[in-house]
């Protein structure tokens, strides 16, 4: 994994910028998703830091992970790592002590699903679409995210058939907060995060730790529960035959 993976600065507001980049689709091997959460968590720490904002470069937001190091895996090596790298980095968004604004373009799929599912405020370009296509990658997990943007049934609808809602989709949900062109995503997140970052930021990280206590369910506990039927079918070998017929493509799951 190259070093500039992950890259972070904090400008003289207090935005924390976190760029995920790795070609071609964004789709985290294990260690990434520790340098993900190390990132996040580090930053929420700093008591300059008021706002994360967190985007990518490249085609898509994020494709989840790694596919082609889970196939490598002759043991169960990878998918623990996986499940633990993604519960990190997924906690690492949560718990983090201030607001983190996601901004997502093109594909934002499976562990692309976690983070933003566990973000504050969710700013997408008008390319934008998510889903989970775990089924069709022999894997499991984040529903418990998808389930916080989009209603009950529709995401139940999403993780069996491996549909994709669009950007304009979720913000008439109200879990996108601004759909904007392309080219003004980066400038028009920084503007939410800039509104944020200009607010006391003792009452802004109250207001965090206030959300987190009143949310309706564990979401680390949740999705830990998901991880075990992960774990199972990739025990029973079933995950390992969906991956080798699905055509050993780039793109990644949650």
């Amino acid at each position: 994994m190259g070093t500039d993976i992950i890259k972070a600065g904090v400008d003289e507001r207090g935005i924390a910028e976190v760029v995920v980049d790795c070609p071609p689709v964004n789709a985290l091997p294990v260690a990434g998703w520790y340098r993900l959460a190390e990132t996040v968590e580090r930053l929420g720490r700093d008591p300059d830091v008021r706002v994360v904002l967190l985007r990518a470069e490249g085609r898509g937001f994020n494709a989840g992970v790694d596919v082609k190091e889970l196939q490598a895996d002759t043991g169960h090596t990878a998918v623990i790592g996986v499940n633990r790298g993604c519960f990190a980095a997924f906690a690492a968004v949560y718990d983090c002590a201030v607001p983190v604004v996601t901004a997502v373009h093109g594909f934002c799929l499976g562990g692309g699903i976690g983070l933003v599912g566990n973000s504050d405020v969710i700013v997408a370009a008008e390319d934008a679409y998510f889903g989970l296509p775990e089924v069709d990658r022999g894997a499991l997990g984040a529903a418990t995210h998808l389930s916080r943007l989009v209603p009950q049934h529709r995401a139940r609808a999403m993780m069996y058939t491996c549909a994709t809602a669009s950007a304009a989709e979720l913000h008439a949900f109200g879990s996108v907060f601004d759909v904007v062109p392309a080219d003004r995503l980066r400038d028009r997140a920084l503007e939410v995060a800039a509104d944020i970052a200009g607010k006391n930021p003792a009452v802004i990280r109250a207001a965090k730790e206030a959300f987190n206590g009143i949310d309706l369910w564990d979401v680390k506990r949740s999705y830990r529960y998901e991880q075990g039927f992960t774990f199972e079918i990739n025990l029973s070998g079933v995950a390992a035959e969906v991956r080798d017929t699905f055509g050993g493509r780039t793109d990644g799951e949650g």
